[in-house]
């Protein structure tokens, strides 16, 4: 799981470790200077895989590209399997204009 800097709670982290899941969450400056500020008592840092965390950008931008449809954005179908085809139907129509 790749999630932004407002996700790096311990809690969040020991959920996603629960169940065995692989994180790359960024820790923000703040969590970073207490960890250090106590010491040998404040823990290893959590491991973080820059080259990893670069695709989120890619992700983040093809989601956002999906939400220009109206439909996608609004969740206007009741139906999963019609959001579903929209879902296809402007990923078909993304992919086509590149």
């Amino acid at each position: 799981m790749i999630a932004d800097r407002a996700y790096s709670a311990r809690a969040i982290r020991s959920h996603l470790r629960e169940r065995h899941i692989r994180a790359v969450i960024p820790q923000p400056v703040d969590q970073i200077r207490n960890r250090l500020r106590r010491g040998s008592h404040g823990g290893r840092p959590p491991g973080f895989d820059r080259e990893a965390y670069k695709e989120r950008n890619t992700v983040e931008r093809c989601i956002n590209r999906l939400k220009q449809w109206r439909g996608l954005a609004m969740r206007t179908d009741k139906l999963a399997i019609a959001y579903q085809a929209a879902l296809h139907v402007a990923a078909i129509l993304i992919w086509l204009r590149r």
